[in-house]
């Protein structure tokens, strides 16, 4: 049950193996607390256990507990020693005859009791209620506030618990995070009955446990689309980045019945970013989540469908169909397809960096982790925008930021606006000329070797966090043998697919390719993903919603 505001009402949990006595104690409760408070009842310690762990993985509160001292297999005490565990909070009050407050006396060094309590309890009103008013006014008196939010526990330096938490806080999933080494992780354990082999524990908000998800069924299980709701569309968007929202966009809006695909998060690289301040229309600057936020908000409002955690592994073409098939089996067509799968950084080839990847050595702008720099040594390396951008925004936490550029100057890597602001920040440093030649660490990153390109020499540095920004490569792969591809994987689109000014190879149409149309007809290329593309979130933007216009013209034509 719940309050007018969706929060469920906390509750008074009373335990006795005597059913008469287990509802006559639960009736009493309803009668004078109903209406403020649930009232459960359980007729044995090991139903009321359960009871408190399933209340605990729905972020549920627990006000009191009321346990009847003699009951089989597992007494009174037995069981508050264990309800402690999971609701350390809740006060715990032993019913008891008179001939047992001998031990309700020890109990209360054993289990921290607050109050134990003789039956018979009547009249209630003299001898049960102020018990229990007690008992409330001292829990309100604390702070044990609901935790209705997905909960991942998980380890410090542990590569897949940082990629859940990134996943979760890029799709806008709300969740606490909880270290599996800490009382209350540790209590989440005990109630999702797991143990720290296998992490990342993560507990829906509904309380369904999930031990090492992938993202997919990570996705399934915290309200995420990851099934098409329909098989054929009149536009598939593969990507979800500034290209691809803008797509979805501007697609729904004119009336195409559109499904945007993405493989992680929407955003892109640009989602990570902690703010973009040359983006037109925000004199003040914004962040890559909440214009990410705003986009996918304004595409759902005009009725474009969102699937995420779909990796796509194939474009199959025949006659006017385009069909994109995923990793799990299923595929979505439509008669015509907008590509904008972006980039990814490219991994840093030095020895130890794979190892320690998740654990101190990011790719991208981590911002689950930034919270996590507090106090300490960060190394960003790269030198363009994406990399300026982090080290402003991680020198609000780390005790100091160097920035790892491999060459002789700034300026030539990055928007003269960000060399102005970094040159303004004292915490932030520059080494030019410097590449990273190892990583050391063991369970987690401790070190880095640098080299200066200029000397020759190396210097070994202390490091707890380093993220990594040196370029980016199109994730292509799955078009080979459809889609015509420069020789860096990005895909060749309008005049760069002409030969001597005739259409390429295999060209279907009795005209020439559209400005943003790849090697098959129907097929568009928008944002980073397309060959000399502008890489930027405002050209990214403009070019899906050009593609949307030229696919507009090529269902015309059909």
């Amino acid at each position: 049950m719940t309050e007018p505001d969706g929060t469920r009402r906390a509750a008074l949990l009373t335990v006795d193996d005597d059913p008469g006595v287990s509802r006559a104690v639960a009736r009493d409760l309803r009668r004078r607390y109903g209406e403020r408070y649930r009232v459960v009842r359980a007729e044995s310690g090991q139903a009321a256990l359960d009871a408190l762990r399933e209340m605990k993985l729905r972020g549920d509160l627990v006000a009191v507990i009321l346990a009847d001292y003699r009951m089989p297999n597992m007494t009174g005490v037995e069981f508050l020693e264990l309800a402690m565990d999971v609701y350390p909070g809740a006060r715990r009050v032993l019913l008891t005859a008179y001939a047992d407050t001998g031990a309700a006396i020890d109990a209360i060094n054993v289990v921290d009791l607050d109050h134990y309590l003789l039956k018979p309890w009547d009249p209630p009103e003299e001898k049960l209620y102020p018990v229990v008013d007690e008992m409330l006014e001292a829990w309100l008196a604390s702070d044990h506030r609901p935790v209705p939010e997905t909960k991942v526990i998980g380890h410090r330096w542990s590569a897949r618990s940082s990629k859940v938490r990134e996943f979760l806080a890029r799709n806008q999933v709300p969740y606490r995070w909880y270290l599996s080494d800490q009382a209350e992780g540790r209590r989440l354990l005990t109630a999702a009955d797991c143990d720290e082999r296998r992490l990342p524990v993560v507990i829906t908000a509904d309380g369904e446990v999930l031990l090492e998800p992938s993202d997919h069924d990570l996705a399934a299980r915290v309200g995420l689309s990851t099934a098409p709701a329909e098989e054929f569309y009149d536009l598939v968007v593969v990507g979800a980045g500034p290209a691809g929202l803008g797509a979805a966009v501007y697609g729904a809006s004119e009336g195409l019945r559109t499904v945007l695909v993405e493989r992680t998060a929407t955003g892109g690289q640009a989602g990570q970013s902690a703010r973009i301040e040359n983006y037109l229309g925000f004199p003040d600057g914004i962040s890559g989540a909440q214009l990410t936020d705003r986009a996918r908000r304004q595409a759902s409002r005009f009725g474009a469908e969102l699937l995420t955690a779909c990796e796509v592994t194939a474009l199959d073409v025949e006659g006017p169909t385009r069909t994109v098939r995923f990793s799990d089996g299923l595929a979505v067509s439509a008669q015509s397809v907008i590509l904008t799968t972006g980039v990814t950084y490219r991994q840093l080839d030095v020895p130890g960096v794979e190892e320690l990847t998740g654990r101190g050595v990011y790719y991208g702008s981590s911002l689950t982790e930034a919270a996590g720099c507090e106090g300490q040594d960060v190394y960003i390396v790269g030198g363009a925008n994406s990399a300026g951008q982090a080290a402003v925004y991680l020198s609000q936490h780390a005790k100091s930021v160097t920035l790892l550029v491999r060459g002789a100057a700034l300026e030539a890597s990055m928007s003269y606006y960000l060399v102005q602001q970094i040159a303004d920040i004292p915490t932030i440093r520059v080494r030019t000329s410097t590449q990273v030649e190892g990583v050391h660490g063991e369970d987690h990153l401790e070190g880095l070797t640098l080299r200066d390109t200029a000397s020759g020499s190396t210097e070994l540095v202390d490091a707890q966090r380093m993220f990594v920004f040196i370029g980016a490569a199109p994730r292509t792969g799955w078009l080979d043998g459809v889609v015509r591809r420069d020789d860096h994987g990005f895909v060749l689109t309008g005049p760069d697919l002409l030969d001597d000014g005739r259409p390429p190879a295999g060209w279907s149409q009795d005209r020439l390719p559209y400005h943003l149309e790849t090697s098959v007809p129907g097929v568009f290329a928008a944002g980073d993903v397309r060959s000399e593309s502008a890489k930027r979130v405002a050209s990214a933007v403009g070019e899906g919603a050009m593609a949307v216009m030229l696919a507009h013209r090529y269902l015309e034509g059909l």
